[in-house]
């Protein structure tokens, strides 16, 4: 039994942060700060691009699901003082106290050191990234006549996404059918031209043959403009240089949207833990920092002991990971030996545009409109707490998930 005085404070609320939170909410005095007032169902955020699900769907304030039972803090953590066990927060004159620490953070956008990239290229995290890139595209359409030429109206319609793994993927098909359906809707000439860069040999590393396969056929369909094997060079405002195979070419864009990658944060960057070379936690299965018994980490920031690459960086792995660092801070606040558990691969579920998708069930890919709705059945049991998931799912079932089009600005 958990004294429930003992003092857990969770930095971070993305997926380990928050589900951890939810999971000790009974057991301690459970505190959550974080430097934004809500959660982000980042798996669903290329949805509420096109208009398929609300904010509040996929980004419920923090408030609205704790109620009474957690603390939250919205502030950005200035300084943690291990041997203390406090932390100082930008938005409060006091310090808090733990018995506990979950470091739950998450990454931040990498750039790589790319020219301009961090400069000129948009991010694609939150769901003010979702509206700013809604925005431009739709500012870009604004601009475009219907008695354009069709090769003029491509060139004036270009945009760009950097990073070939499930988030460009999924990124690039929502854009693609956002704005070929927008090109049909006002009558314009020809069509949009969306390309995507990856620097390796294949798109969507780490998932299946199956899946990429369909994944390229699904890019091949709706004429996404897919390099791979090529390396950006450099971003602009409004263009992109990047080299393959010697050869460097400059395209003009709308924009260029970074889906390459994320690193720690500063905040992790500056903590006296121990890391690894690319300045991850190093984390025991226990989900215990090294050499910290009493703190705990989770998420992108994590390195822990033999979990598959497949797995790195996913919702699914920060999910499973706050359920074992939930039950594992109970036994060190209780004195009881800490357990280890295997985490698993819970299957592929990849948005292809606005009717379709491509979820991998009994070793089978299946796709389509049918795998659409599949992944939002899936994804709604994900959501957090029970009475979240009842609103959106009841939202979703009586009205529909239709894609929102990219009318021009101010009509109504």
């Amino acid at each position: 039994m958990v004294d429930k005085r003992k003092k857990v404070i969770i930095i971070g609320g993305g997926f380990g942060g928050l589900f951890t939170a939810l999971d000790l909410a009974n057991d301690a005095e459970v505190t959550l700060i974080s430097d934004s007032d809500h959660f982000t169902f980042r798996p669903l955020l290329y949805e509420y691009l096109s208009g398929e699900v609300e904010a509040w769907h996929i980004a419920p304030q923090y408030k609205e699901l704790f109620g009474n039972e957690i603390n939250f803090v919205r502030g950005t953590v200035e300084t943690v003082d291990f041997e203390n066990q406090n932390i100082k927060v930008s938005t409060r004159d006091e310090t808090f106290d733990y018995d506990a620490l979950v470091l739950a953070v998450g990454g931040v956008t990498n750039f790589w050191n790319i020219a301009g990239a961090e400069e000129n290229a948009l991010s694609f995290r939150g769901i003010a990234d979702a509206d700013e890139l809604r925005n431009q595209m739709t500012r870009a359409l604004d601009e475009i006549s219907p008695t354009l030429a069709p090769q003029d109206a491509r060139e004036k319609l270009t945009f760009a996404v950097v990073g070939g793994g499930a988030s460009g993927v999924e990124l690039v098909t929502k854009m693609s059918d956002l704005l070929t359906d927008a090109f049909n809707r006002r009558g314009l000439k020809g069509a949009p031209r969306v390309l995507l860069f990856e620097m390796s040999d294949r798109l969507v590393p780490g998932m299946g043959e199956d899946v990429r396969a369909y994944v390229e056929k699904t890019l091949l369909e709706t004429h996404i403009d897919v390099h791979l094997q090529t390396r950006v060079l450099e971003v602009k405002p409004h263009g992109i240089v990047f080299e393959h195979n010697g050869e460097q070419t400059e395209i003009e864009t709308v924009a260029t949207v970074w889906t390459a990658g994320v690193k720690v944060s500063p905040l992790i960057e500056n903590l006296d833990l121990p890391k690894d070379k690319s300045g991850l936690l190093l984390v025991n299965q226990t989900m215990q920092v090294k050499m910290r018994e009493n703190v705990f980490a989770l998420g992108d920031i994590a390195k822990v002991e033999e979990v598959a690459p497949i797995l790195a960086g996913t919702a699914q792995l920060a999910n499973q990971e706050s359920a074992l660092a939930a039950d594992n801070i109970r036994a060190f606040l209780s004195g009881r030996d800490l357990k280890t558990k295997p985490f698993e691969e819970l299957g592929e579920a990849l948005s292809l545009g606005t009717r379709n998708a491509a979820v991998l069930v009994g070793g089978n890919v299946v796709g389509g409109a049918l795998a659409r709705d599949a992944r939002f059945a899936l994804y709604t049991s994900r959501l957090p707490t029970w009475h979240h998931r009842l609103k959106v799912g009841a939202s979703w079932f009586f009205e529909g998930t239709t894609p929102r089009p990219l009318q021009p600005l101010g009509y109504s």
